[in-house]
C-alpha cells in the first residue's frame, strides 16, 4: 500500500497479470525448477504487490513521489529499483526477504527502510 499524508494512494497484490493464469491454477515453474526464494524473479508468472501498486497509481494518474510503502515482505531488487525511481521515500515491512542488493540500493538512494515488529 502506498500512502502519503495519511491517505492511501494505491494498493497492490501478488498475482498474475490480467488475463493470465495464476501459478496456483496451472502449477509453479519456480517450484518445478527448484528455484530458491529471492532468485531468478523473471521466472515467475506473478507481479509483486509493489509493482501492482505502482501500476495502479499510473493507471489512475495518481502521483506517488514522496509516498511511504507498507508491505509484508522487504521488496526484492526489481521492486526496489522501481520504488527508488518512483520517488518512494520510506518503506515499512514485516518480514525479511533474501535480497541484500535491494537493501543496499535503498541505502545508497537514501530510502528509509524500517522492519516493523508486529505482534
Amino acid at each position: 500500500m502506498l500512502v502519503r499524508d495519511r491517505r492511501v494512494l494505491a494498493t497492490g497484490y501478488n498475482g498474475a497479470p490480467r488475463g493470465v493464469s495464476h501459478c496456483l491454477d496451472i502449477g509453479c515453474l519456480r517450484d518445478q525448477l527448484a528455484i530458491p526464494s529471492g532468485e531468478r524473479q523473471e521466472l515467475c508468472r506473478a507481479i509483486h504487490a509493489e509493482q501492482n501498486a505502482i501500476i495502479q497509481a499510473a493507471l489512475h494518474g495518481v502521483a506517488i513521489e514522496g509516498a511511504t510503502l507498507y508491505t509484508t515482505l522487504q521488496p526484492c531488487v526489481l521492486c526496489a529499483k522501481m520504488l527508488i525511481n518512483c520517488g518512494v521515500q520510506e518503506i515499512h515491512y514485516a518480514e525479511g526477504y533474501p535480497d541484500e542488493l535491494s537493501r543496499s540500493m535503498f541505502d545508497e538512494a537514501g530510502v528509509v527502510v524500517v522492519k516493523e515488529d508486529l505482534p
